[in-house]
């Protein structure tokens, strides 16, 4: 009764607008509807706006009600910021009343909503979840590679949320859930093109990453089908079983090192310089010991890959001289060690 009193006076003033808010976020939506609805048939003259917040998670379902309800206006932000669990959120309101109140005309551009949103995000330093409808990193990203293989079927599962309509484009992850055609959607973005058994071994090398947790990007991609391909040019005839590398103050580095050579486990321990010349001091009595020859090493970089991010790749290139003649092996994994066994196989060759 002291809201009907209030409004009851209000309207008899110069007020255009009257905001009825939700204030601390505990309606639901049949409530509002039912509140609303009220308000609006005993005042049907008076402008009224709505103001949801969402502490429950319902302020979009509840401003779909109060518009059914005969609403006249919206308080909406940007990213759903705003007290505690902040405001309905501008772009899912958006999305909502084009595709299930079609209606209700509004003058938004569906395509400036992402823009928009990453630009308070930079002024706010509030960072927008990845999964946050329409303007999340991940809403758009096929994970499974079932979804991708859809999207290939003209578009077999898909719904009216297209990236396009939001300024945004569809991407396809790659990890351990990737399927051939998660793969084959990066390779066309990239301009590549695999026949069917090497896009197999390719998707297997993408899942084993996946299985270590990396994440493996679209720029990975060339790097990882050529590391792939090159496997094929020579046979495994060298493993590293284990190692320990050990670094105290007021010791010298030492390493231990257990390798498989054709079959046959042989280890080693030695000390260095440094940590890696160790390793390779270590290396070297075990190549003695099997009478092979272990080329002299003159370089040895470790880098990310241009383009890759730092837990999924890296990419070791050693310079060898062997007879005075220089050479380089590349060996590209998420371990720099395994990275380095690989060269160990090219050179065995």
């Amino acid at each position: 009764e002291y809201v009907y009193q209030y409004l009851d006076f209000i309207s008899t003033q110069p007020v255009k607008r009257i905001l009825l808010p939700d204030t601390l976020g505990v309606l639901i939506p049949s409530e509002t509807f039912q509140f609303i609805s009220e308000i609006t048939k005993r005042y049907p003259n008076i402008h009224f706006d709505f103001h949801a917040h969402n502490d429950y998670d319902l302020s979009v379902a509840n401003v779909m009600e109060s518009l059914k309800a005969g609403i006249h206006g919206l308080h909406v932000t940007v990213n759903g910021m705003g007290e505690r669990a902040g405001n309905a959120p501008l772009a899912s309101t958006i999305a909502v009343i084009n595709d299930f109140m079609p209606e209700i005309e509004i003058g938004v551009k569906e395509t400036s909503l992402y823009s928009v949103s990453k630009l308070v995000e930079t002024f706010t330093g509030y960072r927008i979840p990845a999964n946050k409808p329409i303007v999340g990193d991940n809403v758009f990203t096929q994970t499974a590679g079932i979804h991708a293989d859809g999207d290939n079927k003209n578009n077999l599962y898909f719904n009216d949320l297209l990236p396009e309509r939001f300024g945004r484009k569809r991407k396809y992850a790659l990890g351990k859930t990737s399927g051939k055609a998660n793969i084959e959607k990066n390779l066309q973005e990239l301009g590549l093109q695999l026949n069917q058994e090497d896009l197999k071994l390719v998707t297997q090398r993408i899942i084993e990453l996946g299985d270590k947790k990396e994440t493996v990007t679209k720029e990975d991609l060339p790097y990882i089908i050529s590391d792939v391909l090159d496997s094929h040019t020579y046979q495994e005839k060298v493993t590293v079983e284990s190692y320990l590398l050990s670094h105290a103050k007021g010791m010298r580095p030492s390493t231990t090192i257990c390798l498989k050579i054709d079959g046959q486990i042989i280890e080693e321990h030695a000390q260095g310089d440094g940590q890696f010349d160790a390793f390779m001091n270590a290396l070297t009595k075990i190549y003695k010991a099997k009478k092979m020859t272990l080329p002299k090493l003159t370089d040895y970089a470790v880098r990310i890959p241009p383009g890759s991010s730092s837990d999924a790749l890296c990419e070791t290139i050693i310079t060898w001289v062997n007879d005075g003649k220089e050479f380089k092996t590349r060996g590209l994994d998420s371990d720099q060690i395994i990275a380095t066994q690989k060269m160990l196989n090219v050179i065995a060759v």
